[in-house]
């Protein structure tokens, strides 16, 4: 369900149908309460009864912090409305990539289309209303025509407002086809004479006859011609318009959207419903046609349609916020009763008040999780095929029926207003993806307890633990669990370290729910990575390892448009121990009898059925916890195994590194194993490092190799502190050496080349190798990450060779200067000389991280080697 849900929050929506919202002035022009029926005059006076107003005033209450009372929301509206920049609108329009405007609703009183391209993401394109085109023209040649009564006789007039109208008509569709900006048309004949609309050939010979040109001349002696409403002319427009659109010699044909079924009382219900479009679809198989508005309350006609006609798509919008939740749910799935879903499409129509955009937003996604998770549960549907439908519905196929070219990329994950079920108030602070929980429990109903779960800075990981129902009433009210603030600076066995907090002092521990898995210990737990925020201010605490790797993932974005996907080679060592024998004994670990018969890769190390048994637990583990094992095999060491994850977003990515690891040990201990990720727990054996893979894009493209080169220059630049993270204990520089394989002595970078500390495989996917298991991955990332963004034009040059047997001219020619730390103490005396990378992590959280690390190095003096070894195998 976990891919579901991700896609329903992060899939970019392209909305294909919207109106242009009301210049500021104008805001009194409509009543608000329109946002959420399609009642007018007397009847609007009731709607604050309806299902979709209460739910509507419910969830804008919550975004505006406010009470459920219209008129609480209307005040807070107005409060939001004052601010600058457009600050409220861009508020409702987040998660829209592009809006496709039909701006022929109103006329002066509205913003022009493009001013939109400031709320979303992509920039907005037009989609023509025929029946509007129609009317200006009539009424501009016919005002001309009035002027010209002196030299047109009269019996004339008629037969020349026709030619030249039809004339100017064509000529404006044309131009209209092949306008860029221009991506479809639309037609509201069901407003004017309905959805029963004859053959082309019925009206050719009448147009010409017809009296309505000379009753559209009088019309215009007395009054202004607003409406194109005659049952003779207004089906000759369409059809003279679709057959320009059908017949252009364009690669891509321009769709035709119909309004169909809901709407206010000017239309005639029953010859809105799209079953009478029938003839009309066959007449023109090459015209694209989208049937607006879920042809709500005929949604299952309009699915046939679009199950039997290949160039019919059906559009489930509108009914977001129109009609009831339940009532939401039964279009989405009587569309998807017949209709190919890749033929399903989505919209807000938005009109005149942003709101209608975010309201729209919002439930929808309730609506698609809910429905979709539904045929995910009943194994219905895979996930992955939900996946599919989801980004289809949303993105994709507008995409390809407008030919927008658009790339689908994901909304960020610190996008919280339009979230299905619970927003983030204007002014408060919500749980990350507070949504994902509830839906999380809906899906697993056997969960009872909720971890939630930090990483220190001695790498250990910590947790509280709260039953499901104490976790739905703390962080619906917007409520945390309140930590200590010495949290970051206690060591393994809690001794604080001076100078990094106290008793007196809290933190808020705040959930970030697109971390919730499944627990590795017992069905009945779940697990969720948790950042820290100021407790009175909510403001992020600059020294959270995870707040760290945020920001600086938000910042590449920002600054350069530039994402990471991670993912790591996790080495663990799989020994026996034995438990003390008195006060004064230790648990003592070993690697017989696991298996002394063990090479890299070689099968006989998967011949001990102990052995494999845990292995094989530990990847149905994973599975169950929605983590991609992409591999595994055995490694050097004896007990020792590779895990391989699959690439995720840098959060993501440690996320489900931590996950892994708490899996690979609860596991292992039930099996009577201890794995442990000590970087050289033998010392005669190989070493077990934790190396990541990086790759990123750029603007959603593959970056050019000047990109990527001055990233990865930054990070060789910086490689020396970065190791005060990577290689955070004295303990990991006993793995490290020349001929180990595991990065070697230089800083380097190499094509291929596991004797450098950064290996480049193919493009922007480099290795980084000079990290082992005792690391804090987030910080480990964010150093890594920062230091690339800080970038350095003076990359060494593409190591072919193992740099430990090349000559020092040799070296000199590659322009390889410096060599990776052989301690700790000469890496934190690289961090502390570094302040390139101490900007971009922080003053703060390098001082705090080196506070705790000397700390900690001091407290361990009083480990013997043999004990002190074991101690960090039983914690590691």
């Amino acid at each position: 369900m976990e891919p579901l849900i991700e896609a329903v929050q992060r899939t970019p929506i392209i909305d294909h149908h919207a109106h242009n919202l009301l210049l500021p002035d104008e805001l009194s022009a409509h009543d608000m309460l329109s946002i959420t029926t399609e009642a007018t005059g007397s009847a609007l006076a009731h709607t604050p009864s309806t299902l979709a107003h209460l739910r509507a005033v419910k969830q804008l209450a919550r975004i505006l912090n406010c009470k459920p009372t219209w008129e609480a929301v209307q005040k807070r509206i107005d409060e939001e409305r004052s601010k600058p920049d457009d600050f409220w609108s861009r508020k409702c329009f987040e998660g829209i990539e592009t809006v496709l405007v039909d701006d022929g609703l109103d006329g002066n009183i509205v913003h022009p289309y493009q001013w939109h391209d400031r709320l979303s993401r992509s920039k907005c394109k037009r989609i023509l209303r025929i029946e509007k085109v129609a009317e200006e023209i009539i009424k501009s040649t016919a005002t001309t025509l009035l002027q010209e009564s002196g030299i047109i006789p009269k019996a004339q007039r008629g037969i020349e407002l026709r030619l030249r109208v039809v004339e100017q008509f064509a000529t404006a569709v044309r131009n209209a086809v092949m306008d860029p900006e221009v991506v479809g048309f639309k037609s509201v004949i069901c407003y004017r004479t309905g959805l029963a609309i004859a053959g082309r050939e019925t009206y050719r010979d009448v147009v010409r006859l017809h009296r309505g040109w000379n009753a559209i001349l009088q019309q215009c002696t007395h009054s202004e011609y607003t409406r194109l409403d005659d049952p003779i002319l207004t089906p000759f427009f369409l059809h003279t318009a679709v057959e320009i659109i059908q017949d252009t010699e364009a690669r891509h044909v321009k769709p035709l959207q119909f309004h169909t079924g809901l709407g206010d009382n000017d239309i005639a219900l029953r010859f809105s419903s799209p079953s009478h479009l029938q003839p009309f679809i066959k007449e023109y198989p090459k015209l694209p046609i989208v049937l607006l508005h879920a042809s709500y309350p005929f949604t299952r006609e309009a699915s046939y349609l679009a199950s039997v006609y290949e160039n019919v798509y059906l559009d489930i919008g509108e009914v977001f916020p129109m009609i009831s939740q339940e009532g939401q749910e039964k279009v989405v799935s009587q569309a998807l009763e017949l209709c190919p879903s890749e033929k399903l499409t989505w919209s807000t129509d938005g009109h005149w008040f942003p709101e209608t955009y975010l309201l729209a937003v919002i439930q929808v996604r309730e609506a698609l999780q809910h429905v979709l998770g539904g045929y995910v549960r009943r194994e219905t549907l895979e996930s992955a095929q939900a996946v599919q439908i989801v980004e289809d519905i949303l993105f994709n196929t507008s995409n390809r029926l407008y030919d927008l070219r658009l790339k689908l990329l994901p909304l960020p994950l610190t996008s919280e207003v339009n979230r299905p079920s619970s927003v983030t108030p204007v002014g408060a602070i919500r749980p990350h993806n507070w949504a994902l929980l509830t839906t999380f429990l809906d899906c697993k109903p056997d969960i009872i307890f909720i971890r939630l779960q930090w990483l220190d800075y001695t790498s250990t990981l910590r947790t509280r633990i709260l039953t499901t129902t104490q976790a739905i009433s703390l962080f619906s009210q917007g409520k945390f669990v309140a930590i200590v603030d010495a949290v970051f600076g206690l060591l393994q066995t809690d001794i604080p370290t001076p100078g990094c907090g106290g008793p007196v002092g809290e933190y808020s521990l705040v959930p970030c729910f697109e971390s919730l898995r499944r627990g590795p210990r017992n069905p009945g737990y779940a697990i969720v990575q948790c950042e820290f925020r100021e407790k009175e201010t909510m403001a992020p605490v600059s020294i959270c390892p995870r707040t760290s790797l945020r920001n600086i993932v938000e910042r590449a974005k920002a600054e350069k448009g530039i994402d990471f996907l991670v993912g790591f080679e996790i080495e663990v060592v799989f020994m026996h121990y034995s438990n003390p024998t008195s006060p004064e004994d230790y648990i003592k670990f070993g690697t017989s009898p696991v298996s002394h018969a063990h090479a890299w890769s070689a099968t006989r190390a998967l011949q001990i059925p102990k052995m494999m048994q845990c292995l094989e637990a530990i990847v149905v583990a994973l599975k169950d916890s929605d983590i991609t094992l992409q591999q595994f095999h055995p490694e050097s060491s004896p007990g020792q195994y590779e895990f391989v994850t699959g690439p995720l977003a840098p959060l993501a990515a440690v996320d489900a590194l931590i996950t892994t690891r708490d899996i690979i040990q609860s596991i292992a201990s039930r099996f009577e194993m201890r794995a442990t990720f000590h970087p050289k727990p033998v010392s005669t054996q190989p070493g077990t490092g934790q190396h990541i893979h990086l790759s990123m894009t750029q603007n959603g493209d593959e970056p050019g190799e000047a990109v990527y080169n001055d990233f990865y220059g930054g990070v060789l630049k910086y490689a020396r502190a970065i190791c005060a993270f990577t290689y955070p204990f004295p303990e990991s520089y006993t793995r490290t050496g020349d001929g180990l394989w595991a990065g070697g002595r230089y800083v380097a970078w190499g094509s291929l080349n596991r004797e450098t500390p950064l290996r480049k495989i193919e493009g922007s996917h480099w290795e980084v190798r000079f990290v082992d298991g005792f690391a804090n991955s987030y910080l480990a990332l964010a150093a890594l990450l920062g230091a690339g963004l800080q970038g350095s034009h003076m990359m060494p040059k593409d190591c072919r060779e193992d740099p430990s047997v090349l000559s020092e001219d040799e070296i000199d020619s590659l322009g390889i200067e410096e060599l990776m730390p052989v301690s700790v103490e000469e890496a934190w005396e690289a961090l502390e000389g570094s302040q390139g990378l101490r900007d971009v992590l922080g003053e703060g959280l390098c001082e705090h991280f080196l506070r705790v690390k000397r700390h900690e190095k001091e407290w361990m003096r009083s480990l013997d080697g043999e004990r002190r070894r074991h101690w960090l195998i039983e914690r590691y």
